[in-house]
């Protein structure tokens, strides 16, 4: 799983030859201030235009390309609310790394705080990036249908989750016996991408999730589920991510429960 490491950690290791600082959010972001030595690998870029993930051999393919190869350790920053960063932690545990960091801190904090920035982009050659998939953090919508014992969470908002508000051609509601945390009550930002560990788990007994739980983490199309991965990995729990999310679900036609009241 990804590891959370902070700003005076990274501050330290900012010249060093064994990690690569990433930087997963939207070009325009990027050039308007980014860390120093950080490549651009934007997210939303790993989608299709079906806005699904491709297979691992592509996603490999778009890692290496942006400059992301085998021999070196990545650090992933990202922007409020986290999920870019979230996403492609995900992402790159899923082709097989075991070495992802994640700074704790937003940009912006690290820039408020005096932290160093760059405006001018890294030009980072192709690299071979080597796909091991690994299938056990990632659930289908066969496999929800089909396993029992699954606690299933959804990280929409409440609004979505009840069935008041759709987006595009959804339908209205939730994957049926799922619960709502909403993603955002995740984070702490500014200046953290997670909440203090207490007040997750709080969250998380709140939700009814106990250990040893098998979760499901599911949102629309995959990144807010992400940062709920990353929170349940940290808390402990047994999750897989479900990437094709609420969309798939709902374009494949299978059951969508509604709130009562909606």
């Amino acid at each position: 799983m990804a590891k959370l490491v902070d700003s005076a950690w990274l501050s330290a290791r900012l010249e060093s030859k064994e990690i690569v600082v990433v930087d997963p959010r939207r070009p325009m972001k990027y050039l308007s201030g980014h860390l120093p030595g950080a490549i651009n690998i934007p997210m939303y870029q790993a989608f299709g235009a079906d806005g699904k993930l491709p297979g691992p051999a592509a996603l490999a393919e778009f890692i290496g390309g942006a400059g992301l190869g085998d021999s070196i350790t990545p650090v992933l920053y990202d922007s409020p609310e986290g999920q870019n960063a979230a996403m492609l932690a995900w992402i790159l545990e899923f082709l097989g790394r075991r070495d992802v960091l994640i700074l704790d801190d937003y940009y912006e904090n690290w820039k408020e705080s005096g932290g160093e920035v760059r405006y001018k982009p890294v030009a980072a050659p192709p690299v071979k990036f080597t796909a091991h998939e690994n299938p056990a953090i990632r659930v289908t919508s066969n496999q929800i249908s089909g396993e029992t014992g699954l606690k299933l969470v959804d990280f929409r908002s409440r609004e979505e989750f009840s069935g008041e508000k759709a987006i595009g051609d959804d339908l209205p509601g939730h994957i049926p016996g799922a619960v709502n945390l909403v993603w955002r009550e995740l984070g702490s930002p500014p200046e953290r991408i997670l909440a203090p560990r207490e007040k997750i788990a709080k969250l998380f007994a709140g939700a009814g999730l106990k250990p040893g739980d098998r979760v499901v983490a599911y949102c629309r199309s995959g990144p807010r589920a992400a940062l709920g991965y990353l929170a349940l990995k940290d808390a402990g729990y047994d999750v897989r991510l479900f990437d094709g999310s609420f969309a798939e679900w709902s374009r494949s036609g299978l059951p969508v429960e509604k709130d009562e009241k909606s």
